[in-house]
């Protein structure tokens, strides 16, 4: 009898960050194949934050493609993580296009992960796990904006599904599950409970010590800046909380996200806004 193997992942990349005796952060253990790599860190401030920009050499996601992200954060260390481009999902005909995203952060240690935009097109089915496991201390803070792609038609959503499934444990104890799922065919996305009359979509998720109400009331004021867009934000029961956005173009979510982040990391850090330089 054979044995059909499976196929490897269509592009992997592991990254494990220290920080080193200067108080930089560094990459001490990379490994990548396929379809993914990583650029060499750059620092913009003097907080000794690593910034890394995760690239797709292939172009986009097509169908039955697979990819495994893994990011280990050591004790004390702070990265931001960022993507060069939008992640583009394109026709699936053979089965969905996924992504698995595996990050542990060890004692003290932050990460930022702000990729940049998701765009689903015609018939293009997308699903992504986040599993993210928190040490006492630990800050994490994610965001991602869901766009749907050009149809010759016109039509806003031509993609047949976008599933974004995150969890997150904080010292083994099970802080959140949110798993957001859009499936055009079976229920309009723009229709009532859904994305409200919108096309765009935005989550930004926030753990970090002490989080609470003072915080919140911040990225609230930040949303207000942008009338044009419907947010709404609430603690979690743990030292965190998440934002969900409605608007009508990709622009407007970034430009919240960028707000909602750099007020956070003021509170938290004090650093600077992003400096998301792309290459």
């Amino acid at each position: 009898m054979s044995t059909v193997l499976p196929a490897p992942p269509t592009g992997t990349l592991r990254l494990r960050v220290e920080r080193a005796g200067s108080g930089r952060s560094t990459a001490v253990g990379q490994y990548h194949a396929g379809a993914l790599r990583v650029l060499r860190p750059h620092y913009p401030d003097a907080s000794g934050q690593a910034v890394f920009t995760v690239v797709n050499p292939g172009g986009g996601y097509l169908g039955n493609d697979s990819y495994v992200l893994e990011y280990d954060g050591g004790a004390g260390s702070s990265a931001l993580l960022t993507t060069q481009s939008a992640t583009k999902v394109y026709r699936t005909p053979q089965g969905p296009a996924r992504q698995h995203q595996r990050i542990r952060l060890g004692p003290g240690a932050r990460l930022e992960y702000v990729p940049d935009q998701l765009i689903a097109y015609a018939d293009a089915q997308y699903r992504q796990a986040t599993d993210v496991e928190l040490a006492a201390g630990a800050s994490y803070l994610a965001a991602e904006i869901v766009t749907p792609g050009w149809s010759a038609g016109g039509e806003p959503f031509r993609y047949r599904e976008v599933g974004l499934l995150t969890r997150i444990w904080l010292e083994g104890r099970l802080l959140l599950w949110d798993n957001l799922v859009l499936r055009p065919e079976a229920a309009s996305p723009a229709g009532l409970g859904m994305l409200e009359g919108y096309s765009h979509c935005a989550s930004l998720v926030a753990v970090h010590p002490g989080t609470g109400r003072e915080q919140l009331e911040l990225v609230r004021a930040a949303a207000a800046a942008f009338p044009d867009v419907h947010a709404g934000c609430s603690l979690l029961e743990g030292p965190g909380l998440v934002l969900r956005a409605l608007a009508g173009s990709s622009g407007r979510l970034a430009g919240l996200v960028a707000a909602v982040g750099s007020c956070l990391r003021s509170a938290q850090t004090g650093q600077a806004p992003w400096d998301l330089r792309k290459y």
